[in-house]
């Protein structure tokens, strides 16, 4: 493992209870009036902090950057979005360093541009046919002479739950609490404060190929950018599109990405369950390329435009006119015949999400269905098909929650990008900004991050 993945880890560990500053930030922002003219630096303004946080869904089929404004009472407000037709991965692993760079550069400059501000450090999606997950636990005995529970003892019992056997390709990307156990009371989220004897923590860890993950690292930095940290992209997109309800009574996400399909299945307010399925949109779209003989770009277009997953959800004797390959006459098809080629992949997919449900012995307690999302999930009738074939509710999930650019981040296909905001709310990002002053100096100013490390740790594991 080379070193800057090992600091990324290390990191990624202590984040988990850290009582220090991660370091600042450096960010400038230009405002104008509509024709470029600057604000006067003589007038007054009131003083706005705000912070800037930017998520980088790199997937299969497309790459998405979300530059969002967050301010002091956590609202956020998207204010650039970038996407980039992404050619570099296959199944979310990266085959071609170069052309992910690029793409990267591209979603990004376009976020950019909109936002009219610079992406600063930056918290990136990551899935893959290479990402395992496990469920493990750690005990040790509470510390000090009058047995108070406190952050040393939590950290010393995460440790606990992680050190586990790994083979030297793989590397772990989170371990995610789901309950403490003081003595012999168990559910218990916030231990901290808490007299006993001996401290047990039941933990999700999902890891990750070294090489996947230092190859997307490499990529984003690549780019010019610096990355904060690699993020489950099922995980993020859970923060935009579930509510806390739905995790506390049991829910599922499916999100149908276009190189894999990410689960992640929670009870009591916890993550029990991740998993991958390495089929996505992308398997579709080759499909109808190879079933209408249309090149694939084409057949990309037809499936949005006209891509049902059963055949009542449209006028299924309209006739579609396909692009022949390599120059070939266009031919007339009716759409029945692109739903009958389109079904039985989405069937497939989502027969393999059940098994896998199934297989995490959580079937059962998911009391909220599933929610669907990603750019899948917009195919006409899947969600009736994805009813049947689960035997429970399923809905479809948007990102929801935030002001701004509401008609181009509200939809399944940046769930992702939006949730990587959220995930860094929750997580603590480190630039706060000051747009203005009273004095209207309108020069940016940045302050290190402080926060109470208890409301951090609820934030973070609840």
């Amino acid at each position: 493992m080379v070193t800057a993945m090992k600091k990324r880890e290390d990191v990624e560990s202590l984040d988990l209870f850290s009582m220090t500053d991660k370091g600042n930030g450096t960010q400038r922002r230009e405002r104008t009036l509509e024709k470029g003219i600057s604000f006067s630096s003589k007038k007054k303004y009131r003083s706005i902090t705000q912070k800037i946080i930017t998520g980088i869904d790199i997937g299969t089929s497309k790459i998405g950057a979300i530059i969002a404004e967050v301010d002091d009472t956590n609202d956020v407000k998207i204010v650039g979005v970038g996407v980039s037709p992404s050619d570099g991965l296959r199944r979310g692993v990266v085959v071609n360093l170069e052309k992910t760079v690029q793409s990267i550069k591209r979603a990004v400059d376009e976020a950019q541009l909109m936002a009219g501000i610079e992406a600063g450090p930056v918290y990136v999606g990551i899935a893959g046919d290479h990402i395992h997950s496990f469920n493990s636990r750690g005990v040790v005995a509470v510390s000090g002479p009058d047995h108070e529970i406190k952050m040393t003892d939590i950290r010393r019992v995460m440790d606990a739950a992680r050190a586990v056997s790994l083979p030297i390709d793989r590397e772990i990307l989170h371990v995610i609490p789901q309950e403490f156990i003081v003595d012999d009371q168990d559910n218990i989220k916030e231990p901290v404060g808490f007299s006993g004897v001996r401290l047990e923590a039941e933990v999700h860890i999902v890891t990750g190929a070294v090489t996947s993950a230092q190859n997307i690292y490499r990529c984003v930095e690549r780019a010019g950018l610096k990355v904060r940290h690699l993020v489950l992209e099922p995980l993020a997109s859970s923060y935009a599109v579930l509510g806390e309800d739905e995790k506390e009574i049991g829910v599922g996400l499916i999100d149908l990405g276009g190189g894999t399909t990410d689960i992640a299945l929670f009870f009591e307010g916890s993550i029990r369950h991740t998993a991958v399925i390495g089929l996505g949109g992308r398997n579709i779209t080759n499909d109808i390329a190879q079933g209408l003989r249309t090149p694939v770009d084409q057949a990309e277009k037809i499936k949005r435009k006209f891509g049902a997953a059963l055949s009542k959800s449209a006028d299924q004797n309209q006739l579609i006119e396909v692009q022949g390959v390599g120059g070939r006459a266009a031919t007339n098809v009716p759409r029945r015949y692109l739903t009958s080629i389109i079904q039985p992949r989405v069937e497939e997919i989502l027969t393999l999400a059940k098994r896998e449900i199934q297989r995490s012995d959580y079937r059962d307690f998911l009391n909220a269905g599933i929610v669907l999302t990603g750019g899948g999930s917009m195919l006409g009738g899947i969600i009736e098909l994805a009813e049947q074939i689960f035997d429970m509710p399923v809905k479809g999930g948007i990102p929801q929650g935030f002001a701004g650019l509401v008609g181009l981040a509200r939809t399944p296909i940046h769930s992702t990008g939006v949730g990587l905001i959220y995930y860094a709310m929750h997580h603590g990002s480190d630039e706060f900004v000051t747009i203005e002053d009273e004095s209207g100096n309108d020069e940016v100013r940045f302050f290190n991050k402080y926060f109470n490390m208890v409301k951090r740790w609820v934030m973070e594991y609840l």
